[in-house]
């Protein structure tokens, strides 16, 4: 008997984690990535993730994308999500791939390729090879370059010269040469091979591809807009007056006391994104830029004195 189908809609912190994975079987890559060990009992999305330091809705949108192919989050959605906890993904996602995927794919290979010629595994195996180290370059690049860059933005430290439109263009096809791959075994592989060691390769080409796109979708669909959007903000004119909030008023003394985003979020249960609203809406009114220049800010308009920052 087939079980019911589970409702985007339904899919909630409050559920019980043990059922998430019901959801859909793809899942488990989200869990394995994030290092969650299982064994959850009643213990409900929001539990767990709190448990781990993981911020549950960032977490679902996560699971959502792999399990629902036209799942898009809002945009509400994505400028709550916490940027933190998708740089983290993606970063494990790359270990994942590297470390897990590809070698597996590799061994499928050999095995396949094992009762073929010599020029045949030559030449498929400096495919596989240019391939892995294509991929290998873009999660590279990924890694030294477009997060460090996210990651400032998120603690609004200083920054090398970089956009995320920079990314974006730059953002190279890593699934194109999977996809040929996966002619080259289904019409062209000797039949010398054994048909299980070619639904092996199969196996393992077709879930790298599909993990792949959603890993990219992630990337191109959420990271990249709402970074675009904080830049946006970051360039917005300043010094153009106006009062503070009460809230920003709030924001400013915990900046001045030497506080990180995180931290803030964390006091006021807001998201990061929220927090790097606010500081950008403060700069654009106060005309102030640094951290040392608000807390003087701060102490001249009288929301905080010397003894609370010492």
């Amino acid at each position: 008997m087939m079980k019911p189908q589970v409702s985007i809609t339904s899919v909630t912190p409050a559920m019980k984690m043990a059922d998430l994975m019901d959801v859909s079987f793809s899942i488990l890559g989200v869990f394995s990535r994030f290092g969650m060990s299982y064994g959850f009992g009643e213990a409900t999305v929001k539990e767990v993730c709190d448990g781990m330091g993981i911020d549950p809705e960032t977490f679902l949108i996560i699971c959502k994308v792999y399990a629902f192919e036209s799942y898009r989050p809002s945009r509400e959605q994505m400028e709550e999500a916490c940027l933190e906890d998708i740089v983290r993904y993606l970063k494990l996602s790359h270990s994942y791939y590297m470390e897990t995927m590809v070698p597996a794919l590799a061994g499928a290979l050999e095995d396949m390729m094992a009762p073929c010629d010599e020029n045949h595994k030559k030449v498929i195996w400096k495919f596989f090879t240019d391939y892995k180290e294509e991929l290998s370059r873009h999660f590279e690049y990924e890694e030294k370059t477009v997060f460090p860059y996210v990651e400032a933005m998120i603690d609004s430290r200083e920054r090398e010269p970089y956009t995320i439109g920079e990314y974006e263009k730059n953002h190279s096809n890593v699934e194109e040469k999977l996809d040929d791959l996966k002619k080259l075994v289904l019409m062209y592989q000797p039949v010398v091979s054994r048909p299980q060691d070619c639904y092996k390769v199969l196996f393992y080409l077709y879930n790298l591809e599909s993990d792949l796109e959603r890993h990219t979708f992630i990337e191109d669909g959420i990271l990249v807009p709402v970074v675009s959007r904080m830049e946006d903000e970051v360039q917005a004119p300043r010094g153009e007056g106006g009062e503070l909030s009460a809230r920003e008023k709030e924001i400013l003394v915990s900046v001045a006391r030497g506080m990180l985003n995180k931290e803030i979020a964390d006091q006021y249960n807001i998201s990061i994104y929220t927090v790097i609203s606010h500081r950008k809406n403060i700069t654009r009114k106060t005309g102030i830029k640094t951290v040392a220049g608000l807390t003087v800010y701060a102490l001249l308009n009288n929301l905080i004195d010397m003894n609370s920052i010492e």
